[in-house]
């Protein structure tokens, strides 16, 4: 069975891999740095549980859904590689992704798909083993994966979804709301790194960072409003 992603399992990934999250952070701040075109989603604390999730899971396949300019694909891509497998496919409705992601990076690892996911079911590969979801945050895109994605995945992959918690709660009728409800109707546990909804985790995760000294930096937001949860 696998470990249930808490602070005590995070804590633990931190520590393992600290060597290899240090270095892919500066490889991640070198896209960030001009005249990188490059606009980062994620904040620094829910991409590296990203990373550090797929370098435990070592999942051979991935699907994303929602890239944008590929902030999140080249953090799993780089995670892939650090695991020496797995490949990664992605689907997002604009190609911004495709002219972003370093060959280095995605040569052999990655397969792009344009257009909406939801027109695409038929494409994403029934065998993921890790799920990273940061698309369309309205309720009927959540009741979509929900009916139709969830169940042609396999139980206890880790599974993504971002913008969930940029405050206490999420706003009524949002996709946060759905997903939310769906976990707690089925009892499945969901961990954040947001401090707007757990502060004390938040800071509890900066001080395992200042500890390790990672707490440098990559971007300036502190939001992190994404959840984790495995897939029941």
């Amino acid at each position: 069975m696998r470990q249930p992603i808490d602070i005590d399992h995070i804590r633990h990934l931190y520590s393992t891999y600290a060597h290899d999250l240090d270095r892919v952070r500066e490889r991640q701040r070198a896209l960030l740095a001009p005249p990188a075109s490059m606009k980062a989603q994620l904040d620094d604390i829910e991409a590296e549980i990203t990373y550090l999730l797929l370098r435990e899971a070592r999942p051979e396949t991935v699907v994303e859904i929602g890239t944008f300019h590929g902030w999140s694909t080249t953090w799993i891509l780089r995670a892939l590689r650090d695991n020496g497998t797995g490949h990664l496919y992605s689907y997002d409705t604009v190609d911004h992704v495709a002219r972003e992601v370093p060959g280095e990076l995605s040569e052999g690892r990655w397969t792009f798909t344009q257009g909406d996911a939801r027109e695409n079911l038929e494409k994403i590969p029934d065998t993921a083993d890790f799920l990273f979801i940061d698309a369309a945050h309205s309720a009927s895109f959540a009741r979509w994966y929900i009916r139709d994605l969830f169940p042609r995945m396999r139980p206890g992959i880790p599974v993504c979804v971002h913008d969930v918690f940029h405050g206490r709660r999420p706003l009524p009728f949002t996709e946060g709301a759905v997903v939310l409800r769906w976990l707690a109707e089925r009892e499945n546990p969901w961990f954040t790194a947001s401090p707007a909804r757990a502060p004390k985790m938040y800071d509890r995760l900066t001080h395992i960072k200042q500890s390790l000294t990672l707490d440098h930096p990559l971007r300036n937001s502190r939001d992190n409003p994404m959840i984790f949860f495995t897939l029941r």
